[in-house]
């Protein structure tokens, strides 16, 4: 049996498959690796709520990837629902604004006390990885309406991960768009390595194609966490380097969360 290594809690494996027999073949092949799964629209079209309890089952904990963006009610039910799944993270459009964020964040944390989870964590989709165009004015703008609606966290891509730790020092951030060494971009514009995200200031990073299509993805898998892990090390406490990056609209320094 292959030990669970020291950076899986930070990486996320990202289950991008209609079956979910098939999500959990690689669960079992990349658990040592990977301390929390995705499931994202795909999955969760395919087998819903099922997918997060199977998952559960196996050890790791769930990041909910359905961006909720509809009316605050709906938002709220939606997130409530979710929360008595026991999903450890959901994200939610900060684009949707602070009230709706609010919903979100609200409706997970009271559903998961509903059925006896710990308290989970909201993240409030900044600028998707995918999106080439949009400045930092806009990550700026979604990064207050996480704060102001009390998101604890974040999603951004790995090139904007210091600018945004700067405007939410104490945010959990996640990164999706992580591609190792050598892979393609496939859809996204705002792509990073695995160490270059960890050392910009990310908590989770995702990680799919790049390690699920690879010709040897336990390897590969292995190769990305000892990256990772590297990254930290150098890093050290969070707390001791400040960012220095200005937000812009003056939102000043902040220290690494």
């Amino acid at each position: 049996m292959i030990e669970p290594h020291p950076a899986r809690e930070h990486l996320v494996l990202a289950l991008d498959v209609d079956s979910l027999d098939d999500a959990l073949a690689l669960v079992r092949r990349l658990r040592p690796w990977f301390g929390v799964a995705k499931v994202g629209l795909q999955l969760f079209s395919a087998a819903g709520p099922d997918a997060i309890a199977a998952v559960r089952d196996e050890g790791l904990d769930v990041f909910a990837d359905l961006k909720l963006h509809d009316i605050p009610t709906t938002v709220g039910r939606a997130a409530t629902v979710m929360g008595r799944t026991g999903a450890r993270y959901l994200t939610t459009h900060a684009a949707g604004g602070v009230v709706m964020v609010r919903a979100a964040v609200d409706g997970f944390e009271h559903g998961a006390a509903m059925a006896g989870h710990p308290s989970p964590t909201t993240l409030a989709v900044t600028v998707l990885t995918s999106d080439p165009d949009s400045g930092p004015e806009v990550l700026a703008q979604r990064v207050a309406a996480a704060v102001a609606a009390g998101a604890p966290g974040l999603v951004c891509s790995a090139p904007d991960a210091a600018r945004a730790r700067a405007g939410f020092a104490d945010a959990t951030i996640l990164c999706p768009g992580i591609r190792p060494a050598g892979s393609p971009a496939d859809d996204q514009a705002r792509v990073a390595g695995p160490g270059e995200a960890a050392a910009a200031g990310a908590d989770l990073l995702v990680l799919g194609r790049g390690v699920t299509h690879a010709v040897a993805p336990e390897v590969t898998a292995a190769a990305v966490a000892d990256e990772v892990a590297a990254a930290l090390a150098r890093l050290g406490p969070r707390s001791t380097h400040p960012s220095g990056v200005e937000m812009p609209g003056g939102a000043g320094r902040a220290a690494l969360g």
